[in-house]
């Protein structure tokens, strides 16, 4: 279960917002094995006095079209997955909306399976729930 945090500057079209979501899921589905419908993303636009980076950081040449994408994920998966991900999201993003790869930051966050709860108070990915009953 990915949630899915993306943030940029503000001005893009919501036809460039959409593809930016719908090309992260389509990474998730190709390379981590997400499910049909785990799709929970958010954006958040900034104004530019908010949105602080380094142009050039480790070498690599942004611009203010750099999307900056946060994922948390279950901590299931191996580093070669984890290398197969980002290079599927630069690859899917880079044609569609059109953003360099050197615009891409990702930042990937791992929990365990049960930190999740999806509603009603349950913990539906763990074998005990957070209340003590089975799941």
């Amino acid at each position: 279960m990915p949630l899915t945090r993306v943030s940029l500057l503000k001005g893009k079209s919501a036809e460039y917002r959409k593809a930016v979501l719908d090309g992260l899921y389509q990474a998730m589905r190709q390379t981590f094995g997400v499910p049909e419908n785990d799709r929970f993303m958010l954006i958040e636009e900034y104004d530019k006095s908010n949105f602080d980076y380094d142009a050039n950081y480790l070498g690599v040449a942004r611009d203010d079209d750099l999307v900056i994408i946060q994922i948390t994920v279950n901590n299931t998966r191996g580093i070669e997955q984890k290398k197969a991900f980002f290079a599927k999201i630069a690859e899917i993003l880079s044609k569609n909306p059109g953003i360099r790869p050197e615009n891409i930051l990702i930042n990937l966050l791992e929990v365990p399976k049960e930190n999740w709860s999806f509603g009603n108070g349950v913990a539906q990915y763990s074998r005990v729930t957070l209340g003590g009953g089975e799941n």
